[in-house]
């Protein structure tokens, strides 16, 4: 952290970060006078790159858009302009909330039946791994619009940053490298990858081995140029689609010129005297995130114990709740109807806390049918941004799988999407996440396909003091739950709220997931109580904003190895 009023330390953190990456556009624009500003993404260049932007007079909308280009070169996991996800905006002047939604969409020639095979059973290749799986990428519009609205530098030296990194290339980092290792396969069935992410000699690259993507800098080259118009009209489109289409998918021009991202209103709640701002459908997060706060503020988790066996029953027995309405419910507000004024009822959220006890667990297949326990992953990615202004920025973009379904297309440089297997491709059966579905999230042109992603404010007195979010899948929700609780009922510093061991109950698979760090004695005492364990390496990465007296404190989440925050 960078305290302010150190001058000297200032300037020699911002010469740091200005020869620590291609930083082109650093010498174009005056430095303004230094103030706070915070942030934190999972990616070290991502952050600097976000810090730059603030320092040179742009808001935190501005370095939100620098922040999802860099990564889409620098964090290719789930960085990405050939996904989608969400952004929550807060403008100060304004004492406003907003919530984008660029969630992708399925094509115009999706159907109900799009991955069932002869005999009507869920090929999961086809949903996972096949050109079928590409929805509507939403990143680039997203990124656009936001920046359109409410961003004040000019686009083009917003994405150098982006671009240089691509062109020039960046030595790959630990947490790349780590996943690399991990996905060499999955990355491995199509050559256009293979071609930038692998060497000469057939092995995927390793820890300090420079990563360039000329590729991809020629197609950023071009959206810096003519905006979102280049990617969704232009040349680009024409050579996604022509690929897609000779892989067997049906993306198509029409789908691309059509798309369009929509501003929404947030799901409001309140917990212990501060109100909750996320993110509505298509995402499941913020009403499952406001709904499992309802039903705990009836109890004195405080009182219970910090990590306790009876406050870890209480709150895994709420999620049971919260899954089972997310697996019944929960849709694409612009196709269903999404019963939201019910689901956020405080005397349903009071009638369901008055079932929860630590005398019994609840039995999660009274809630939920046909489940069966599938892989989870950590796949998509979170940042946050304030300003010197209080202006506020919580995203999360992903493409589903960690590098997506691995296809990119020749000459592009970017990877596709396989958000199409967030639908319900078969109601009562689990999607990769052990996510059920139900008719409300079956496939539809032009639909979005629900989401847990969970970009969020919190509010003390109508003013933002927790900006926080994760990646994760499933445990999305649980994780920013976890980090709201340990900063509110456990008074935990930022830095322990956001990196104390994590636990995760989606009533389906009926399993409590725990990370290494709970107690053993605890960990007993839920297991003689009924609770299924099973320990998991790490859940999210919650990068997240804590304003204290008016000061923004940045943690970045341990989690991930190539994570930073910035404050200064």
């Amino acid at each position: 952290m960078i305290i302010k009023g150190l001058w000297f330390l200032q300037h020699v953190v911002l010469l740091a970060v200005l020869t620590s990456g291609p930083f082109l556009v650093a010498q174009e624009t005056p430095l303004q006078a230094l103030n706070f500003g915070s942030v934190a993404t999972q990616d070290n260049r991502a952050t600097e790159v976000g810090m730059d932007v603030l320092r040179r007079g742009g808001n935190a909308i501005d370095a939100a858009y620098a922040i999802g280009y860099t990564m889409a070169v620098t964090h290719p996991q789930a960085g990405n302009i050939g996904g989608g996800g969400f952004m929550m905006v807060y403008l100060a002047s304004e004492n406003k909330t907003i919530a984008l939604d660029y969630r992708e969409k399925a094509p115009l020639q999706a159907h109900e039946d799009l991955f069932l095979d002869n005999n009507g059973n869920v090929s999961h290749e086809k949903s996972r791994y096949s050109a079928l799986a590409v929805g509507v990428p939403g990143t680039v519009m997203g990124l656009e619009t936001a920046h359109e609205h409410y961003g004040v530098l000019d686009r083009k030296i917003l994405m150098q940053y982006a671009i240089d990194f691509a062109k020039q290339g960046f030595p790959v980092p630990p947490g790349l490298a780590e996943s690399f290792n991990k996905y060499s396969a999955h990355l491995s069935r199509h050559k256009a990858p293979r071609a930038i992410f692998f060497n000469k000699e057939g092995q995927v690259l390793q820890e300090g081995d420079l990563l360039k993507q000329p590729q991809l800098a020629k197609t950023l080259k071009k959206i810096q140029r003519h905006g979102s118009k280049a990617f969704y009209e232009g040349r680009i489109a024409k050579q996604l689609v022509d690929y897609v289409k000779k892989e067997g998918g049906i993306l198509s021009l029409e789908d691309l010129k059509g798309y369009q991202p929509v501003w929404r209103e947030p799901v409001i709640g309140e917990y212990r005297g501060y109100r909750i701002a996320s993110m509505p459908p298509p995402s499941s997060g913020g009403i499952a995130l406001n709904q499992a706060l309802a039903v705990l503020s009836a109890f004195d988790l405080k009182a219970l114990g910090y990590q306790s066996a009876d406050a870890i029953h209480i709150i895994s027995d709420t999620l049971k709740y919260v899954y089972a309405d997310r697996a019944i419910y929960l849709g694409d507000s612009d196709f269903v109807d999404v019963p939201t004024k019910r689901l956020l009822d405080p005397e349903r959220a009071q009638a369901r806390a008055k079932t929860i006890t630590t005398n019994t667990v609840i039995n999660a297949s009274s809630l939920f049918k046909d489940s069966q326990e599938l892989p989870e992953s950590n796949d998509t990615t979170h940042f946050v941004v304030m300003d010197a202004q209080g202006n506020c920025v919580s995203n999360t973009y992903t493409l589903n799988f960690n590098f997506g379904n691995a296809m990119m297309a020749p000459r592009l440089g970017f990877l596709l999407n396989n958000e199409m297997d967030d639908f319900s491709a078969k109601p009562g059966i689990p999607n990769a996440y052990g996510l059920i579905g139900n008719q409300r999230n079956r496939i539809q042109p032009e639909k979005r396909m629900l989401s847990s992603m969970t970009p969020t404010f919190v509010f003390k007195d109508n003013q933002p003091i927790i900006l926080t979010g994760s990646p994760g899948g499933s445990r999305i929700i649980t994780t920013v739950l976890q980090v709201i609780i340990n900063l509110i009922d456990y008074d935990k510093p930022i830095d322990e709220a956001v990196n104390a061991p994590r636990f995760h109950h989606q009533g389906l698979p009926d399993i409590l997931f725990l990370e290494e760090g709970i107690p053993k004695t605890v960990q007993d005492e839920l297991s003689t109580r009924g609770f299924t364990l099973k320990q998991v390496k790490r859940m999210g990465s919650a990068q997240s904003i804590f304003i204290k007296n008016g000061v923004p404190l940045g943690s970045a989440d341990r989690r991930t190895k190539d994570s930073s925050a910035i404050t200064f």
